[in-house]
């Protein structure tokens, strides 16, 4: 998810007053933060009540455990059978390939989007270990792109591209905060006229409202509830450096091993092959990491830290490099979705395994950390990177202990392949 693909965000002329270029800007960045955050909402509220049909419904009817081996085998194939045949039929075919896809990108045609909604959607319900942030942003900037250029045809397309990029991320963590970060990452080096927070006027916006909606409409939270850390030491500081960045090398692995198993998939050639072979490898995962290694991971995250000193290293080993794998192969067989949220639970299960090989360590410091150093190496976002870590973290003393952590696990992942590849499938730097 290279920050490369966020779109430069327009400035206004230095012959005009900021004020009244600025002014005449918010009106569209709330149209497009509240609509961007409704079709998230609506997305995820439709999943989840699939999910619900599926992993709760269905089997009871049927008289099967949801979380026998057999139905998660039986849904996570079946998943891939019907996501295959949505690539395979649907006009756009859902898109283009996901592993060459960033968090953001070009604008897609708005013939794209149903198809690539409703392969979300299904890939979401279906227990599938990716999260809903690639395909949301892709459809938000399709459909803000297309509708902002009718309504508005004398504005910069790249204006509708980073107002709907900054209202998902808004929408999506609950918070304008990380689209700030994200678009302000995006903008360093960029060629543009005005301040910077000239520049990120209308984004913030956007976020803004994107958040805010998100708020009074659903209870987004990325609190783990973790123990506070009131008065860190030389010794949390250590265990920062050391988790973090032993955990960016574990993300490595499935940097490194992206390329060959996507190829491995491609080899196949046809969406009603790739994905149901896919759907099975994640079902056989699945069955042999149990429930919490299925879906995006965020709530099972929380169930997960919730029994923190409960989980024994073998168990949490597993669920880790489980998980890891799940990622990997859901990314690689053409599933749509994004990578992030699966990582969170991957960088958490691997702290805690840090935290139950030294118990000393605390849980805040050893979760946190984890999570940081495997987004640092998933994602290669820095800002969101620290942010979610932070906010998993949720204790101001943390911050300052991520940040310095941040540092030797950026070096260990920084001119390393990407968890995402270019056209032809080789793995970006």
């Amino acid at each position: 998810m290279a920050t490369d693909h966020a779109p430069p965000t327009p400035s206004p002329p230095t012959d005009e007053a900021p004020l009244r270029v600025l002014l005449p800007q918010v009106l569209p960045a709330l149209a497009v933060g509240v609509g961007a955050a409704l079709l998230f909402l609506g997305i995820s509220a439709l999943a989840e009540k699939f999910q619900h049909v599926l992993w709760n419904d269905l089997p009871d009817a049927l008289d099967i455990g949801g979380h026998s081996s057999l139905w998660i085998i039986s849904v996570l194939t079946a998943a891939g059978i019907a996501v295959g045949l949505v690539i395979w039929k649907v006009p756009g075919h859902a898109g283009p390939d996901p592993a060459a896809m960033g968090l953001g990108g070009p604008p897609l045609a708005p013939g794209i989007v149903p198809g690539l909604l409703l392969a979300s959607t299904l890939t979401l319900a279906g227990g599938v270990s990716l999260g809903p942030e690639n395909p949301i942003i892709a459809a938000n900037i399709a459909l803000a792109f297309w509708l902002g250029r009718k309504a508005a045809p004398t504005l910069p397309g790249a204006f509708w591209v980073s107002l709907a990029s900054a209202a998902t991320i808004g929408a999506l963590f609950g918070t304008p905060v990380a689209a700030a970060l994200v678009i302000s990452e995006a903008l360093v080096g960029r060629p543009g006229r005005g301040s910077l927070w000239d520049r990120l006027f209308a984004p913030l916006v956007a976020a803004g409202a994107g958040s805010m909606t998100t708020q009074l409409l659903a209870e987004p939270s990325f609190d783990m509830d973790l123990p506070p850390l009131t008065d860190p030491g030389w010794d949390d500081l250590l265990a920062a450096l050391a988790i973090a960045s032993v955990a960016a090398l574990f993300g490595l692995a499935a940097c490194y091993l992206f390329p060959s198993v996507h190829a491995a998939f491609r080899r196949l050639r046809h969406p009603m092959l790739m994905l149901p072979a896919g759907g099975l490898v994640l079902g056989l995962l699945g069955a042999l990491g149990g429930h919490l290694t299925l879906f995006k991971g965020l709530d099972e995250v929380e169930e997960l830290t919730s029994s923190i000193g409960g989980w024994s290293s073998g168990e949490l080993a597993k669920l880790a490099v489980v998980k890891l794998a799940a990622l990997l192969v859901a990314a690689s067989c053409g599933f749509r979705g994004g990578r992030i949220f699966p990582a969170v639970f991957v960088g958490a299960a691997f702290g805690m395994l840090a935290q139950a090989l030294v118990p000393e360590v605390h849980p805040a410091v050893a979760v946190s950390s984890g999570v940081l150093g495997v987004l640092l190496a998933t994602t290669r976002q820095g800002w969101i990177s620290l942010f979610v870590a932070a906010v998993i973290a949720d204790s101001p003393a943390m911050l300052a202990l991520l940040c310095l952590a941040s540092l030797p696990a950026w070096l260990v992942v920084t001119g390393r392949p990407q968890l995402e590849l270019d056209e032809q499938g080789n793995a970006l730097h």
